[in-house]
């Protein structure tokens, strides 16, 4: 015999069947795909596992090779091995300075070609020796990470790269330490702190990079390379800490970059050509310059430079074009647009007469300057040096300089200075501030000989 309680209990689930059916009946009225005798579903099966290493590339974690990331221990072996297994593996891989350490790393050479693409991912700190008295003497002083012949690269990451220049500045060979910027004897070698030579579609981006003993970034004899937001930053008397300097390099594009240091923010050397910079802040600093160019009567060649929406501020020249007496080859089709100046000494210069001591003697031949463009450059101008100055060769004078939009206020509330020019043939397109009355009209009686502008 069933139990009362038994028998309520299977008439309650009765109830809840039916109950159940009529749902599903009412849901399903037409959808003769979904039999009517189903109670439920099963349960959707889960999707597969997929291994990370199946569509990922391959982690190289200089940890995993033996770095200690103290900031004390000597990591450069566990970093070279790393490097040699990700350039050597079949697919792109990424070799990872992991955050939170502090690598120190001596001079290095990471050399190439990889059999695949390969991403240097910098989210920890690199430091090198702490100065020049604990630079290993096999080490060259003259750089410190060296990319030789690298094809495919990116460099990024969140990381910071400290040069640690303090004690290379202060070497007694350094412009600033004798007086009236005399230089003492003695050892004056200086590493940049990172270098890519005879190297190709190389990209550097989202890094900062500080207190390098000299420039903080060399491209030689490189082609095809996207720089990118990077943060650069060293003292303002700290001497040649050029941010970024390319030489014999081509289709090279630098966007988005904050800048301080004591030289050049971007300086371009002889051998460049499709060069575009764009966005950038430069400053405290010495500007934006193409040059210096024909130093020891070399050849030098110089085209199609862009540099345009961009801001320099507190520093000792804008834009800049600087060649040595007694040098040959061009620089031509230069763009200057769309350019803020915030108290700058010398906003935009030519010089044809750049030396670095009182010693040089006038030479006749030249590095020619031709079609250079100036336009939209607004702002204010430190009262220490007029705000233009076209100070062209005597027996090279420039040719097809253009001015538009320019508009160039004293920072202190001074008379406007006038600008200077000598032998620059140019034309204003729109009345500038203040008015450039010293350009030559129309072109020289007699140009220079094409072997010797010819690049």
């Amino acid at each position: 015999m069933l139990s009362l309680a038994r028998v309520f209990l299977i008439f309650i689930t009765f109830l809840c069947f039916l109950s159940v059916q009529a749902r599903l009946h009412k849901h399903t009225e037409g959808k003769h795909w979904l039999p009517t005798s189903l109670i439920s579903l099963p349960p959707s099966p889960a999707p597969e596992a997929v291994s990370p290493s199946v569509n990922a590339p391959s982690v190289f974690n200089v940890k995993s090779f033996g770095a200690a990331g103290d900031g004390v221990s000597d990591d450069t072996q566990a970093f070279k091995m790393a490097w040699d297994t990700a350039c050597q593996a079949e697919e792109s891989g990424t070799l990872l300075v992991p955050d939170g350490h502090i690598f120190m790393v001596q001079s290095t050479i990471f050399t190439g070609p990889c059999k695949s693409g390969l991403t240097f991912q910098v989210d920890g700190t690199i430091v090198p020796p702490d100065g020049p008295d604990t630079w290993p003497r096999n080490s060259s002083k003259r750089q410190w990470l060296v990319f030789y012949r690298i094809n495919g690269m990116s460099m990024q990451g969140a990381g910071l790269i400290d040069g640690r220049g303090e004690k290379w500045w202060n070497l007694p060979c350094k412009p600033h330490k004798g007086t009236n910027g005399t230089t003492l004897p003695g050892p004056c070698d200086s590493p940049v702190a990172i270098r890519f030579f005879m190297s190709s579609n190389v990209t550097v981006q989202g890094l900062k990079i500080k207190n390098s003993p000299q420039f903080h970034f060399r491209f030689d004899s490189c082609q095809n390379v996207l720089i990118d937001k990077l943060i650069i930053k060293s003292p303002a008397l700290s001497p040649n800490t050029d941010g970024i300097h390319i030489e014999n390099a081509n289709n090279v594009n630098i966007y988005n970059s904050v800048i301080s240091n004591g030289d050049d923010c971007v300086s371009i050397g002889a051998g460049c050509y499709n060069v575009n910079i764009q966005n950038i802040t430069c400053g405290p600093s010495h500007g934006i310059s193409i040059g210096s160019l024909g130093n020891h009567n070399s050849r030098a060649c110089v085209s199609n430079i862009t540099v345009t929406d961009s801001v320099i501020k507190h520093s000792d020249n804008g834009v800049r074009i600087k060649t040595w007496q007694g040098g040959a080859g061009s620089v031509s089709k230069v763009t200057f647009n769309n350019i803020h100046m915030d108290t700058v000494r010398n906003p935009i210069i030519i010089d044809q007469y750049y030396c670095l001591s009182k010693n040089c003697i006038n030479q006749s031949t030249a590095v020619s300057v031709s079609h250079v463009s100036y336009s939209n450059i607004k702002g204010t101008y430190d009262v220490r040096s007029p705000p233009m100055r076209f100070a062209c060769s005597d027996s090279v004078p420039c040719t097809n300089l253009t001015l538009s939009e320019v508009e160039l206020l004293p920072s202190e509330g001074y008379i406007l200075a006038t600008p200077i020019c000598w032998n620059a043939y140019g034309t204003m397109y729109t009345l500038t501030i203040p008015p450039v009355y010293c350009f030559l009209d129309g072109n020289p009686l007699k140009l220079p000989q094409d072997d010797v502008v010819r690049c």
